[in-house]
């Protein structure tokens, strides 16, 4: 049985930021719904949170109502054109005190872009550097790819949360993802940690669920969170949508284990 976290006490001052990367090279495991629903949930005990869209894809921004295609500026202006100030990219989200720097298709040049530029590994770190202490966290949402746009959240972030599907085939990425984040620390960024392995896509009526859940524990033991998520129809409605699961089914299970994520993770690392 998974433990039970406290509400967390109100802050009375926010900075600065933990910056934790939600990173799996896997599609379709669940990330960008995750990156939402944290930050949301963060956010509803009182926490201030950017969000932050590394996908070229935009699903990120897509589903939190924002349309970012038809944005003048977007985190790929933020990263390569020092004209472009983070605050002209900032967005406000429906959710009271979660912010989202947006992406879109443009961003999918950055890494051809960046591969000449000096330091190109710290490009996000300097772009988000002016804004850590306005924040208690940063949710870098990455791509399904361990490329120079993953290598760039992971040399800025502290932290990592790693969403792994209740599945066999998506175990066998977690072992390359961790060797990533061991080469990341190694030569890059010393303080990256893994912060937690949240199982998502959960069903708890199939042994083969269940039985992926035991061995990322037998593996992975504390490293693992309490807290799973399962799979619901609820999800893609969101996504039309255009707002977290907090605020669309907000009675839901679903939406109650992201609180339940959101509790844990403030008792593992204050804010």
């Amino acid at each position: 049985m998974p433990r039970e976290f406290p509400v967390p006490e109100p802050l009375h001052a926010h900075g600065p930021a933990r910056v934790i990367a939600v990173c799996n090279q896997k599609g379709g495991v669940g990330k960008t719904t995750s990156t939402i629903n944290m930050g949301a949930a963060l956010a509803g005990y009182g926490r201030r949170v950017l969000v932050v869209d590394l996908d070229p894809q935009g699903a990120l921004s897509a589903g939190l109502g924002v349309a970012s295609h038809q944005l003048d500026r977007t985190i790929y202006n933020l990263m390569l054109e020092r004209s472009t100030q983070i605050g002209d990219v900032l967005v406000p989200t429906k959710v009271p005190g979660m912010d989202l720097l947006p992406a879109n298709i443009d961003l999918s040049a950055a890494e051809v872009q960046l591969i000449n530029e000096v330091g190109r590994e710290q490009t996000l770190g300097r772009a988000l550097r002016p804004v850590l202490h306005a924040y208690d966290y940063i949710l870098i949402d990455c791509q399904p790819s361990l490329g120079l746009l993953t290598v760039n959240a992971l040399a800025c972030s502290s932290a990592v949360v790693m969403p792994v599907a209740a599945e066999y085939f998506a175990l066998r990425g977690v072992a390359l993802l961790i060797d990533t984040i061991s080469k990341v620390q190694e030569r890059i960024n010393p303080d990256l940690a893994i912060d937690g392995i949240l199982v998502t896509l959960y069903d708890g009526r199939t042994v083969h669920s269940r039985d992926v859940v035991a061995t990322l524990v037998d593996q992975f033991g504390e490293t693992v969170y309490d807290t799973v998520i399962s799979r619901t129809v609820k999800f893609p409605e969101t996504s039309v949508a255009g707002e977290p699961i907090l605020t669309y089914a907000p009675d839901s299970p679903a939406s109650q284990a992201y609180l339940q994520l959101a509790r844990e993770m403030i008792s593992r690392k204050p804010a």
